[in-house]
């Protein structure tokens, strides 16, 4: 008599493909990568568990996010740094200060804890969303909808200077 195991749910895959195209044309775009990459890494990881998840639609969402974000950060990372031969000008350098400062100032005038996200998320070390959570002291949940009012306020105080320096026709 053979031994019963018990089973393991089985996924749908058929009903999971077009969310995980959907999902990973989403997030493919803002990193500049390939869709097709995406998925291909995403099935892998499917692959690679032990069992599969509770909620396949759920952890396919998190797993092209966590498939993407390495993609995300080497753009970004690759977008702020200069080719090593070509050494910023001083003007350049001048100009990157006073957006730093300028920026800075901007922040500093939000209400409430913007000043500090803000500042976590244009920090060099580019922390993570748990860490900024636990810097700040707030679920990872609030996260998102605390730096949308954020970045509004902060685009908000940016685009009045502009207006205002554009008006009197002096540099702000």
């Amino acid at each position: 008599m053979t031994p019963i195991t018990p089973r393991t749910p089985e996924i749908d895959l058929a009903r999971l493909r077009p969310l995980l195209a959907a999902e990973a044309a989403a997030e493919a775009v803002p990193g500049g990568i390939e869709a097709a990459d995406l998925e291909q890494g995403v099935w892998l990881r499917l692959l690679e568990l032990p069992e599969p998840p509770a909620d396949p639609a759920r952890w396919l969402r998190s797993a092209v996010r966590a498939e993407a974000r390495p993609a995300l950060r080497r753009l970004r990372r690759e977008t702020h740094t200069l080719p090593a031969h070509a050494a910023p000008t001083a003007e350049q350098e001048l100009i990157d200060a006073e957006q730093r400062n300028t920026l800075r100032a901007a922040a500093a005038r939000l209400p409430g804890r913007c000043p500090e996200l803000v500042s976590a998320l244009i920090s060099r070390a580019d922390p993570t969303y748990p860490e900024i959570a636990r810097e700040l002291g707030i679920s990872q949940g609030s996260l998102g909808p605390l730096r949308s009012r954020c970045l509004g306020c902060l685009r908000t105080i940016l685009n009045t200077r502009v207006r205002t320096s554009a008006g009197t026709g002096k540099a702000p």
